[in-house]
């Protein structure tokens, strides 16, 4: 195998052209039809086999291992590039990325957030570093694998996937179907940096109860509003608890690695009325090793502590994404093997981090499939108004994913 030849094939003009036709699919998390579809025509253009995958959502849903939802939806759909590996028996590799963005917002760009627009240096609009550019980079790297008559022992499989904004559920779906891999890497944006741990998050919804009464009489009533006071006090002094405590090694440096942020809230229907109800949502960030159940309880418990007894308790229900932490012990071979191939790429090792938000990670952990997270910079721009990707960050996660694969190969087969 000529590990040259295919790093020559890598073509910048093209992953930048297949970013952009990528971007310009409006896939926002529940519609991701038109993206996958587009996957699947851009790898058959590299004479790639691909196959558009219809899961059974029913099914899904009814699975224990239902990672939740939050986007409405009436189907998940994504897709499945595969680069056939000589031996059917050799341990295979997995690409996981996800094609699914979150909505361009209100806040005005500077472009187009659905043009795809393309200047010298980087792909502008939403999804472009969050994470098309990294999906069409490795299917770019499956592409060069290819050109170069390149036969590995063992399939390349990249699971281009929906859902992941809201939960994993196309991850988790695709690994229903297939989850023989060896190993993982995933291109989410990461600084050129490899995350080998990350925390979880879960969406959470609490709802106070109040009496309601006209605002003459308002000592006659309870307000929701005020009950709900010294519980968003609460949820802060949970928070400063949880960060607290003695830290991963790889998230030392973080300031703030398990965020607990309450996003919205909904009380009263008239203003000379005593609100009779109020409810809040809002996301719990897990630490690395803590289980969900455990993190559930710690939240439940500050919120019961801070009842007042004035009405009825706090109800908390777990509603959309229920992300998992996880974790690749960073003394795992495939954690050095990708380390080597990123260092031949860039000249020297990059860092081993943790992260603090939740990915698919954890779902590849799950089976015991090690996995690492490597992608280009630009995280501070990902769910950002003038979101945008350099090219020469997405050629090198390409050249990465051809090292990678290459060596795991000569590693395994």
């Amino acid at each position: 195998m000529s590990l040259a030849a295919a790093l020559a094939a890598i073509d910048r003009a093209a992953i930048a052209r297949d970013t952009a036709r990528l971007v310009r699919e409006r896939s926002v998390t529940g519609r991701e039809r038109g993206a996958a579809t587009c996957v699947v025509q851009l790898a058959r253009e590299l004479g790639l086999h691909a196959t558009l995958d219809e899961h059974d959502l029913d099914a899904l849903r009814a699975h224990p291992g239902h990672p939740g939802e939050e986007a409405p939806r009436s189907e998940l759909v994504g897709a499945t590039v595969t680069l056939p590996g000589r031996d059917p028996r050799a341990p295979r590799l997995c690409v996981n990325g996800h094609v699914d963005v979150v909505p361009a917002g209100t806040e005005a760009w500077e472009r187009d957030p659905w043009a795809g627009a393309i200047d010298d240096d980087r792909v502008h609009g939403r999804g472009a570093v969050d994470m098309k550019g990294g999906v069409v980079a490795a299917l770019h790297a499956l592409g060069a694998l290819r050109a170069a008559g390149t036969r590995l022992p063992g399939d390349v499989v990249l699971q281009a996937v929906a859902s992941e904004e809201d939960g994993g559920l196309g991850t988790f779906a695709a690994l229903g179907r297939d989850a023989d891999f060896a190993a993982c890497p995933i291109p989410e944006p990461t600084e050129l940096r490899i995350v080998c741990a990350h925390g979880g998050a879960l969406t959470f919804t609490g709802v106070v109860r109040g009496r309601g009464a006209h605002a003459a009489k308002r000592l006659e009533g309870v307000s929701a509003i005020d009950r709900y006071v010294p519980i968003h006090a609460a949820l802060h002094a949970h928070e400063r608890a949880v960060n607290a405590r003695p830290r991963h090694p790889l998230l030392s440096g973080d300031p703030l690695p398990y965020p607990l942020l309450v996003g919205r809230l909904d009380a009263g229907r008239w203003s000379s009325q005593v609100p009779d109800e109020l409810r809040f949502e809002g996301r719990l960030g897990v630490p690395v090793g803590e289980s969900l159940a455990d993190a559930r309880a710690g939240l439940e418990r500050a919120v019961a502590a801070a009842t007042d007894g004035a009405g009825p308790p706090v109800q908390i229900t777990w509603s959309g994404g229920q992300f998992g932490p996880g974790e690749t012990d960073v003394r795992d071979p495939w954690v050095g093997l990708v380390r080597d191939a990123a260092a031949a790429e860039l000249g020297s090792p990059p860092p081993l981090v943790g992260v603090g938000y939740g990915c698919d990670m954890h779902l590849y952990r799950d089976h015991a499939i090690p996995c690492v997270l490597f992608g280009p910079s630009g995280i501070d721009l990902a769910h950002a108004a003038d979101e945008r990707v350099a090219i020469d960050d997405l050629v090198a996660v390409a050249r990465v994913v051809v090292r990678s694969a290459v060596a795991f190969a000569a590693q395994r087969g």
